[in-house]
């Protein structure tokens, strides 16, 4: 065997090492048996799938003001697990309001029907085509979801999930669907200038080529389903829920009185928002005082 000189080896130990580093990492298939959700994780030039834990309990039943919102999706998704046609779906509206909430109760609710969720970052959409192999001959149902999704106009991942929506060469297999949360309806930010330029057809307005390519993703998603900030009377719902579901968990009971409605009321003040999100903030703060409390006595 040759001998080489101490500096070569160790230069040649440096050069292994930094293409180990970009090779992909080695990592067993996800047991989707007994896994029911994972995300995406970039390594390198790929990634892998990530089994994750899931800990979010949330039912579709503790879902308040979002009625229409869970009818919608819960028929969707059965006809997805049932084989039968089935749409992509974009949930867009006002932040905490049970969007991603409504995704994850689906999960709890069909996990046992053959559903798994894969969760995907914005800048990992151009991995789709990756991600739809490692799961095309799996016999489950997948949801892919990208949770708070924006765009910049001429992002890469932009033109990656139009594509797969659109059913191009990167369209999704038949066993998954795309279930996006957003806080805005068209994905992209807009801009009073984006309104020039429209012009009449016969009669008819028409939006500018601005506008038209802002809508254009949208567009390709089957569902839109709006979500929107609670009234008052429904905050007050949600956080009578929380507190009673942290009550059960905690084997504790926590009376309900009309300070406790007005205090509720005042940090959704404090807040700026009514929404399911705020509701179980508040839920936290006030049932860990209270025990805290009863600690001190």
């Amino acid at each position: 065997m040759m001998n080489l000189k101490p500096e070569v080896v160790a230069r040649l130990e440096r050069v292994l090492s930094s293409v180990e580093m970009l090779l992909p990492k080695a990592v067993k298939p996800v047991d989707w048996a007994s896994c029911h959700a994972a995300n995406w994780r970039r390594h390198s030039f790929s990634g892998y799938l990530e089994p994750v834990k899931v800990t979010d309990t949330t039912s579709l039943e503790e879902l308040l003001g979002v009625e229409e919102q869970k009818a919608i999706m819960t028929s969707n998704t059965r006809q997805f697990l049932a084989g039968l046609p089935a749409n992509n779906a974009l949930l867009w509206g006002s932040r905490g309001t049970g969007k991603s909430s409504l995704v994850k109760a689906l999960l709890n609710k069909y996990a046992d029907k053959g559903l798994r969720v894969i969760q995907v970052e914005k800048e990992d959409l151009i991995y789709l085509s990756e991600i739809f192999s490692a799961v095309e001959n799996e016999p489950y149902r997948f949801i892919l979801l990208c949770d708070d999704l924006t765009f910049e106009v001429g992002e890469l991942s932009y033109k990656m999930l139009k594509s797969a929506l659109d059913g191009s060469v990167y369209s999704a297999p038949e066993n998954v669907l795309i279930y996006v949360t957003s806080n805005r309806r068209h994905l992209l930010p807009e801009y009073e200038s984006d309104h020039l330029g429209g012009k009449f057809v016969k009669g008819e307005l028409q939006q500018s080529e601005a506008m038209e390519e802002k809508v254009s993703l949208s567009d390709r998603f089957g569902l839109w389903v709006p979500f929107h900030v609670f009234t008052q009377d429904r905050y007050v719902d949600a956080v009578r829920l929380c507190i009673e579901r942290e009550s059960r968990q905690r084997k504790v009971e926590i009376p309900w009185s009309r300070e406790l409605e007005q205090e509720a009321i005042k940090w959704s003040h404090d807040k700026s928002k009514r929404c399911g999100r705020t509701a179980f903030q508040f839920s936290k703060n006030y049932v860990g005082r209270y025990l805290l409390g009863k600690q001190v006595a």
